[in-house]
Protein backbone atom coordinates (compact mmCIF):
# COMPACT_ATOMS: atom_id res chain seq x y z
CA UNK A 1 0.00 0.00 0.00
CA UNK A 2 3.02 2.11 -0.20
CA UNK A 3 2.62 5.69 -1.70
CA UNK A 4 -1.26 5.84 -0.80
CA UNK A 5 -1.22 7.45 2.38
CA UNK A 6 -2.66 10.85 1.72
CA UNK A 7 -6.76 9.59 1.41
CA UNK A 8 -9.20 10.24 3.49
CA UNK A 9 -9.30 8.30 6.96
CA UNK A 10 -12.64 6.54 6.11
CA UNK A 11 -10.70 5.11 2.81
CA UNK A 12 -9.88 1.58 2.35
CA UNK A 13 -5.61 2.56 2.27
CA UNK A 14 -4.20 0.84 4.97
CA UNK A 15 -0.91 2.97 6.10
CA UNK A 16 2.57 0.72 6.14
CA UNK A 17 4.28 1.36 8.81
CA UNK A 18 7.95 -0.19 9.43
CA UNK A 19 9.28 -0.25 13.38
CA UNK A 20 12.94 0.17 13.88
CA UNK A 21 14.73 -1.16 17.05
CA UNK A 22 18.24 -1.45 17.58
CA UNK A 23 19.25 -4.14 19.41
CA UNK A 24 22.23 -4.17 21.62
CA UNK A 25 21.19 -6.34 24.49
CA UNK A 26 17.74 -7.24 24.54
CA UNK A 27 17.14 -10.58 25.61
CA UNK A 28 15.08 -9.77 28.58
CA UNK A 29 12.86 -7.71 26.99
CA UNK A 30 12.32 -8.58 23.29
CA UNK A 31 9.48 -11.16 23.61
CA UNK A 32 7.22 -9.01 25.46
CA UNK A 33 8.22 -5.92 23.34
CA UNK A 34 7.25 -8.33 20.46
CA UNK A 35 4.45 -9.27 21.86
CA UNK A 36 2.93 -5.71 22.40
CA UNK A 37 3.46 -5.11 18.44
CA UNK A 38 1.99 -7.95 17.87
CA UNK A 39 -1.70 -7.24 17.37
CA UNK A 40 -0.61 -4.23 15.35
CA UNK A 41 0.29 -6.31 12.54
CA UNK A 42 -2.82 -6.62 11.71
CA UNK A 43 -5.16 -3.51 10.56
CA UNK A 44 -5.96 -1.42 13.12
CA UNK A 45 -7.52 2.06 13.39
CA UNK A 46 -6.40 4.95 15.31
CA UNK A 47 -8.83 7.35 16.90
CA UNK A 48 -8.96 9.28 14.21
CA UNK A 49 -9.86 6.78 11.94
CA UNK A 50 -6.80 5.99 10.21
CA UNK A 51 -6.62 2.39 9.13
CA UNK A 52 -2.64 1.19 9.52
CA UNK A 53 -0.69 -1.92 10.38
CA UNK A 54 3.01 -2.79 10.87
CA UNK A 55 3.98 -4.43 8.31
CA UNK A 56 7.75 -5.32 9.33
CA UNK A 57 9.65 -4.98 12.64
CA UNK A 58 13.68 -4.96 11.63
CA UNK A 59 15.73 -5.58 14.93
CA UNK A 60 19.10 -4.21 13.87
CA UNK A 61 22.08 -6.17 16.11
CA UNK A 62 24.55 -3.66 16.94
CA UNK A 63 26.90 -6.85 17.83
CA UNK A 64 25.82 -7.01 21.17
CA UNK A 65 25.78 -9.74 23.35
CA UNK A 66 25.08 -13.82 22.02
CA UNK A 67 21.88 -13.88 24.36
CA UNK A 68 20.72 -10.97 22.41
CA UNK A 69 21.66 -12.34 18.97
CA UNK A 70 20.00 -15.32 20.20
CA UNK A 71 16.62 -13.47 21.35
CA UNK A 72 16.56 -11.92 17.97
CA UNK A 73 16.63 -15.43 16.10
CA UNK A 74 13.88 -16.34 18.54
CA UNK A 75 11.24 -13.76 17.39
CA UNK A 76 12.17 -13.93 13.64
CA UNK A 77 11.31 -17.75 14.13
CA UNK A 78 8.29 -16.71 15.96
CA UNK A 79 6.81 -14.14 13.59
CA UNK A 80 7.14 -13.14 10.24
CA UNK A 81 7.08 -9.68 10.06
CA UNK A 82 10.21 -10.19 12.27
CA UNK A 83 13.63 -9.14 9.61
CA UNK A 84 16.59 -9.18 12.00
CA UNK A 85 19.81 -6.21 10.71
CA UNK A 86 22.83 -7.74 10.80
CA UNK A 87 25.74 -5.36 11.83
CA UNK A 88 29.86 -6.36 10.97
CA UNK A 89 30.67 -4.53 14.47
CA UNK A 90 29.39 -2.35 17.15
CA UNK A 91 28.70 0.95 15.61
CA UNK A 92 26.38 2.34 18.34
CA UNK A 93 22.34 3.22 18.65
CA UNK A 94 22.13 6.42 15.88
CA UNK A 95 24.16 3.83 13.40
CA UNK A 96 22.16 0.90 13.97
CA UNK A 97 19.36 2.92 13.93
CA UNK A 98 20.25 4.24 10.60
CA UNK A 99 20.62 0.80 9.25
CA UNK A 100 17.23 -0.57 10.12
CA UNK A 101 15.38 2.76 8.80
CA UNK A 102 18.05 2.20 5.25
CA UNK A 103 16.03 -1.17 5.07
CA UNK A 104 12.67 -0.55 5.54
CA UNK A 105 10.03 -0.21 3.26
CA UNK A 106 6.80 1.41 5.22
CA UNK A 107 4.63 4.54 4.37
CA UNK A 108 5.98 5.41 7.84
CA UNK A 109 8.71 4.49 10.42
CA UNK A 110 8.90 4.50 14.02
CA UNK A 111 12.15 4.36 15.87
CA UNK A 112 11.97 2.53 19.05
CA UNK A 113 14.30 1.40 21.84
CA UNK A 114 14.42 -2.35 23.33
CA UNK A 115 13.97 -1.94 26.66
CA UNK A 116 10.41 -1.32 26.71
CA UNK A 117 10.22 2.21 28.48
CA UNK A 118 8.39 3.04 25.19
CA UNK A 119 4.32 1.62 24.90
CA UNK A 120 3.94 0.31 21.55
CA UNK A 121 0.28 1.58 21.92
CA UNK A 122 1.02 5.05 21.20
CA UNK A 123 2.40 4.51 17.44
CA UNK A 124 -1.41 5.34 16.56
CA UNK A 125 -1.58 8.43 18.52
CA UNK A 126 2.15 9.62 16.38
CA UNK A 127 0.06 8.92 13.03
CA UNK A 128 -2.96 11.18 14.18
CA UNK A 129 -0.56 13.54 15.10
CA UNK A 130 1.15 13.27 12.03
CA UNK A 131 -1.62 14.10 9.95
CA UNK A 132 -3.39 16.72 12.14
CA UNK A 133 -0.10 18.89 12.44
CA UNK A 134 0.75 17.51 8.96
CA UNK A 135 4.20 17.10 10.10
CA UNK A 136 6.86 14.65 8.71
CA UNK A 137 8.42 13.74 11.74
CA UNK A 138 6.84 13.57 14.90
CA UNK A 139 8.51 12.87 18.37
CA UNK A 140 6.85 10.83 21.14
CA UNK A 141 7.55 13.75 24.44
CA UNK A 142 7.11 11.75 28.00
CA UNK A 143 4.76 13.43 30.41
CA UNK A 144 5.88 11.57 33.07
CA UNK A 145 9.88 11.78 34.45
CA UNK A 146 12.07 9.55 32.85
CA UNK A 147 12.90 6.45 35.07
CA UNK A 148 16.11 7.24 35.97
CA UNK A 149 18.92 8.62 38.30
CA UNK A 150 18.81 12.56 39.25
CA UNK A 151 22.16 13.35 37.64
CA UNK A 152 21.26 11.02 34.37
CA UNK A 153 17.77 13.23 33.69
CA UNK A 154 19.83 16.40 34.80
CA UNK A 155 22.08 16.15 32.10
CA UNK A 156 19.84 14.38 29.31
CA UNK A 157 17.67 17.60 30.09
CA UNK A 158 20.36 19.92 29.62
CA UNK A 159 21.81 18.21 26.05
CA UNK A 160 18.00 18.57 24.96
CA UNK A 161 17.59 21.84 25.64
CA UNK A 162 20.94 22.79 23.67
CA UNK A 163 20.24 20.84 21.14
CA UNK A 164 16.64 22.66 21.04
CA UNK A 165 17.86 26.49 21.27
CA UNK A 166 21.36 26.67 19.92
CA UNK A 167 21.86 23.41 17.58
CA UNK A 168 18.86 22.45 16.01
CA UNK A 169 16.44 24.55 13.97
CA UNK A 170 13.65 26.92 15.73
CA UNK A 171 10.87 23.78 14.88
CA UNK A 172 12.32 21.53 16.91
CA UNK A 173 10.44 21.54 20.42
CA UNK A 174 12.11 18.49 21.47
CA UNK A 175 13.92 15.03 20.69
CA UNK A 176 13.70 11.38 21.37
CA UNK A 177 14.51 8.27 20.38
CA UNK A 178 10.79 7.32 19.71
CA UNK A 179 9.87 8.91 16.88
CA UNK A 180 7.74 8.55 13.61
CA UNK A 181 8.80 9.70 10.22
CA UNK A 182 8.16 9.98 6.74
CA UNK A 183 8.88 6.73 5.12
CA UNK A 184 11.17 8.45 1.93
CA UNK A 185 11.99 11.03 4.42
CA UNK A 186 13.58 8.76 6.62
CA UNK A 187 15.13 6.73 4.28
CA UNK A 188 16.87 9.72 2.54
CA UNK A 189 18.10 10.67 5.67
CA UNK A 190 19.53 7.05 6.13
CA UNK A 191 21.36 7.58 2.49
CA UNK A 192 23.42 10.31 3.20
CA UNK A 193 24.10 11.19 6.65
CA UNK A 194 27.68 10.15 7.40
CA UNK A 195 29.67 8.50 10.56
CA UNK A 196 29.38 10.37 13.79
CA UNK A 197 26.31 12.32 12.78
CA UNK A 198 23.52 12.16 14.75
CA UNK A 199 20.59 11.58 13.56
CA UNK A 200 18.24 14.42 15.02
CA UNK A 201 20.55 16.63 13.72
CA UNK A 202 20.31 14.80 9.86
CA UNK A 203 16.54 15.19 10.42
CA UNK A 204 17.25 18.90 11.32
CA UNK A 205 18.69 19.22 7.65
CA UNK A 206 16.06 18.21 5.67
CA UNK A 207 12.36 18.21 7.73
CA UNK A 208 10.22 21.10 7.42
CA UNK A 209 7.34 20.41 9.79
CA UNK A 210 7.92 18.58 13.62
CA UNK A 211 5.49 17.64 15.97
CA UNK A 212 5.34 16.72 19.58
CA UNK A 213 3.16 13.77 20.66
CA UNK A 214 2.16 13.27 24.34
CA UNK A 215 3.25 9.45 25.79
CA UNK A 216 3.50 8.26 28.99
CA UNK A 217 6.89 6.70 29.24
CA UNK A 218 6.92 2.74 31.45
CA UNK A 219 9.79 1.66 33.95
CA UNK A 220 12.76 -0.29 31.61
CA UNK A 221 12.57 -3.92 31.68
CA UNK A 222 16.40 -4.15 32.82
CA UNK A 223 18.63 -2.59 34.19
CA UNK A 224 20.68 1.18 32.71
CA UNK A 225 23.62 -0.33 33.67
CA UNK A 226 24.95 -0.12 29.26
CA UNK A 227 24.75 3.66 29.43
CA UNK A 228 27.28 5.13 31.15
CA UNK A 229 27.74 8.24 31.80
CA UNK A 230 31.09 8.32 29.65
CA UNK A 231 29.21 7.35 26.84
CA UNK A 232 26.75 9.70 27.69
CA UNK A 233 28.74 12.40 27.36
CA UNK A 234 30.08 10.66 24.51
CA UNK A 235 26.76 11.16 22.50
CA UNK A 236 26.34 14.76 23.55
CA UNK A 237 29.94 15.19 22.08
CA UNK A 238 28.23 13.74 18.72
CA UNK A 239 25.53 16.18 18.72
CA UNK A 240 27.49 19.12 19.28
CA UNK A 241 29.92 17.72 16.72
CA UNK A 242 27.72 16.98 14.25
CA UNK A 243 25.42 20.05 14.08
CA UNK A 244 27.22 21.54 11.96
CA UNK A 245 28.80 25.04 11.85
CA UNK A 246 26.56 26.57 14.42
CA UNK A 247 29.23 25.83 17.01
CA UNK A 248 31.40 27.57 14.77
CA UNK A 249 29.91 30.60 14.73
CA UNK A 250 30.75 31.46 18.67
CA UNK A 251 34.13 31.34 17.69
CA UNK A 252 34.09 33.94 15.08
CA UNK A 253 31.09 35.70 17.11
CA UNK A 254 33.60 35.47 20.42
CA UNK A 255 36.54 36.77 18.03
CA UNK A 256 34.55 40.07 17.27
CA UNK A 257 33.66 40.67 20.42
CA UNK A 258 37.34 40.51 21.51
CA UNK A 259 38.14 43.02 18.90
CA UNK A 260 35.53 45.42 19.49
CA UNK A 261 36.35 45.25 23.67
CA UNK A 262 39.88 45.85 22.79
CA UNK A 263 39.49 48.50 20.82
CA UNK A 264 37.54 50.39 23.56
CA UNK A 265 40.05 49.55 25.80
CA UNK A 266 43.00 50.31 23.88
CA UNK A 267 41.09 53.81 23.57
CA UNK A 268 40.83 54.30 27.48
CA UNK A 269 44.59 53.15 28.24
CA UNK A 270 45.68 55.67 25.03
CA UNK A 271 44.08 58.13 27.04
CA UNK A 272 44.97 57.11 30.60
CA UNK A 273 48.60 57.36 29.15
CA UNK A 274 48.13 60.88 28.03
CA UNK A 275 46.91 61.92 30.80
CA UNK A 276 49.74 60.34 33.16
CA UNK A 277 47.67 58.79 34.87
CA UNK A 278 49.52 54.85 34.20
CA UNK A 279 51.39 53.82 37.22
CA UNK A 280 53.42 51.57 35.45
CA UNK A 281 55.73 52.09 32.27
CA UNK A 282 55.07 49.50 29.67
CA UNK A 283 51.67 48.55 31.14
CA UNK A 284 49.97 50.25 28.31
CA UNK A 285 51.49 48.79 25.25
CA UNK A 286 51.17 45.15 26.76
CA UNK A 287 47.89 45.26 27.30
CA UNK A 288 46.75 46.98 24.14
CA UNK A 289 49.19 44.63 22.37
CA UNK A 290 47.59 41.38 23.72
CA UNK A 291 44.32 42.92 23.04
CA UNK A 292 44.69 43.55 19.88
CA UNK A 293 46.59 40.25 19.10
CA UNK A 294 44.29 38.01 20.84
CA UNK A 295 41.19 39.39 19.16
CA UNK A 296 42.85 39.31 15.90
CA UNK A 297 43.91 35.43 16.43
CA UNK A 298 39.97 34.68 17.52
CA UNK A 299 38.57 36.33 14.35
CA UNK A 300 41.14 34.35 12.11
CA UNK A 301 40.05 31.40 13.94
CA UNK A 302 36.67 32.59 13.61
CA UNK A 303 36.94 33.03 9.99
CA UNK A 304 39.06 29.63 9.20
CA UNK A 305 36.39 27.69 11.14
CA UNK A 306 34.00 28.97 8.48
CA UNK A 307 36.03 27.30 6.23
CA UNK A 308 36.25 24.22 8.26
CA UNK A 309 32.77 23.98 8.72
CA UNK A 310 31.92 24.10 4.74
CA UNK A 311 34.40 20.75 4.71
CA UNK A 312 32.53 19.70 7.61
CA UNK A 313 29.10 20.17 6.09
CA UNK A 314 30.58 18.27 2.91
CA UNK A 315 32.05 14.93 4.77
CA UNK A 316 28.87 14.59 7.01
CA UNK A 317 27.20 14.43 3.65
CA UNK A 318 24.75 17.07 4.25
CA UNK A 319 21.91 17.27 1.56
CA UNK A 320 21.91 20.28 -1.05
CA UNK A 321 18.12 19.18 -1.79
CA UNK A 322 16.41 15.81 -1.03
CA UNK A 323 13.23 15.02 -3.36
CA UNK A 324 9.96 13.98 -1.48
CA UNK A 325 5.73 13.77 -2.83
CA UNK A 326 3.74 16.77 -3.24
CA UNK A 327 2.75 16.55 0.53
CA UNK A 328 -0.76 16.97 -1.32
CA UNK A 329 -0.41 13.05 -1.93
CA UNK A 330 0.57 12.64 1.88
CA UNK A 331 -1.63 14.55 4.26
CA UNK A 332 -5.46 15.26 3.71
CA UNK A 333 -6.31 18.96 2.48
CA UNK A 334 -6.09 21.24 5.35
CA UNK A 335 -10.03 21.46 6.34
CA UNK A 336 -10.99 24.82 5.27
Amino acid sequence: MSGQSGLEPDSATVLSVSVVIPVYRGERTLSGLMDELAPLTAQTLTAAGRAFRIDEVLLVWDRGTSASAAAIREQAARYPWVHPVWLSRNYGQHAATLAGITSSGGDWIVTMDEDGQQDPAFIADLLDTAYARRAQLVYAKPTNPPPHGAVRNAGSRMAKWLFVRFLADSKFEAFNSYRLVLGEVGRSVAAYTGPGVYLDVAMSWVVSDVAICPVTARDEGRSAGAYSYRRLAAHFGRLIVSSGTRPLLFVSGLGVAFVAFGALVSIWVLYQRIVGEVPISGWASLLIGLLTVGGAVLLSLGIIAQYVGVATNMSMGKPVYVVVRDPATVFEPPAS
